[in-house]
């Protein structure tokens, strides 16, 4: 198997606990893993030598909570909402029925293009969730195509619930049919425990139903205001409860409980529920930015990550998140970018293969065309995204 050695670069942050940075760093991929990293006069001799220019690198981003599988256009209701109207669940069945209405290979086309868009901009591993489809067929269809480009789907059929169904027998569908069909394709399932979506009841049934089939489980709590969503994903040891903006001291509380068992120094132990920050989608819907702060603070783990979707956040660019969460939500940027690598990965449950620069792990880098990570937030909405490594390969941009 052949070696590659990345050499010349000016800043290796390696997204662990100490925030470690490594300067005038080289990292030497073997196959598809990361064989050595430390300062390149050490580095030991490769088959093939890449001269990064004096670039910064970092892990590649994990995000861990998008919804690339859809069709059709809500600019519209965008422009309405900056105009002051409110945000609901409602605008979601805009997309579905825009969605039913696409080819199996228009929507292939359609998530594969918005996957090579957050490769381009230094995402390396990607999760998203079905959820537009709304019926067995449909659900099923989206989780089957979702599989076939991305590394985690999610199965959210219990999004919203369809104009011409009773709650309750939706629910039900949910978690039969719905849920037996899309099994072969998942890893997760999904409940968008919220006013005008799914209530405390139905998302424990929607919880449990899940837990039963083996899957792991995620939570959209606490979006739009106060509610139930935190408490029943630590209740249930969801891997992640995602949005988070509307926490009361409990929610905090019984989320820094959930990571008891674990050392966050070492990185060991039994992992809690990750709470998942969606900054871009704060902004989009003008709603008070997620607690990252406070979270942090309380020893809770957090996740950093794009929640790309056509109604609250059309964008992947989890650089945009990164550089939000530093100016808006007070983290530092060695702080956000821990939570956009490895965060999301605690949150997919990979972090002993991805979210960090170590040996042993998948060479998944992402090289920026500045010599510092800090440049990140230095430099807001500038395209810093240079060459980008995946499993050892270069997947995106070029030297």
């Amino acid at each position: 198997m052949s070696t590659t050695l990345i050499t010349n670069i000016s800043e290796a942050f390696i997204s662990d606990a100490a925030h470690t940075l490594v300067e005038n760093a080289a990292i030497l991929i073997d196959g598809q893993d990361i064989a050595w990293i430390g300062e390149a006069g050490q580095a030991p001799e490769a088959d093939t030598v890449i001269d990064a220019g004096q670039r910064a690198a970092l892990p590649g981003w994990v995000d861990s909570h998008s919804h690339l599988v859809f069709a059709g256009d809500r600019s519209r209701e965008f422009v309405a909402r900056m105009a002051g109207q409110d945000y609901a669940a409602g605008g979601i069945a805009v997309t579905t029925k825009a969605t039913r209405a696409t080819t199996d290979y228009d929507l292939t086309r359609l998530v594969m293009g918005r996957a090579a868009e957050a490769l381009a901009g230094g995402t390396t591993y990607l999760e998203t969730k079905t959820g537009y489809g709304l019926n067995v067929e449909e659900e099923a269809r989206h989780a089957r195509i979702a599989s076939t480009v991305v590394d985690q789907v999610t199965f959210l059929g219990a999004h919203l619930v369809p104009a011409d169904m009773d709650a309750q027998e939706y629910t039900d569908l949910v978690c039969g049919e719905m849920l037996e069909r899309v099994l072969p394709f998942v890893q997760f399932a999904d409940v968008f425990c919220e006013r005008g979506a799914f209530n405390e009841a139905q998302s424990r049934q929607v919880l449990a139903a899940a837990k039963d089939a083996g899957l792991g489980l995620r939570v959209h709590g606490n979006q739009l205001g106060p509610g139930p969503g935190t408490k029943l994903a630590v209740e249930f040891g969801a891997a992640s409860v995602d949005h988070v903006n509307f926490l009361d001291e409990q929610d905090v509380a019984a989320l820094a409980g959930s990571w008891a068992d674990w050392d966050a120094q070492s990185r060991t132990g039994t992992a809690g529920t990750v709470a998942t920050c969606l900054p871009a989608c704060d902004l989009s819907t003008r709603m008070p930015f997620a607690p990252g702060r406070e979270l942090i603070d309380a020893g809770v783990q957090i996740a950093l990550a794009s929640n790309c979707n056509p109604g609250t956040s059309y964008t992947s660019s989890m650089a945009f998140c990164v550089s939000t969460a530093v100016l808006q939500m007070h983290l530092s940027i060695e702080e956000a970018i821990v939570a956009a690598t490895y965060g999301g990965a605690l949150a997919l449950g990979v972090q002993d293969r991805v979210g960090s620069l170590e040996v042993g792990k998948r060479a998944d880098i992402q090289l920026l065309n500045a010599p510092s990570v800090a440049h990140l937030a230095y430099r807001p909405g500038m395209n810093l995204s240079g060459p980008v490594f995946r499993a050892g390969e270069l997947a995106s941009g070029r030297f």
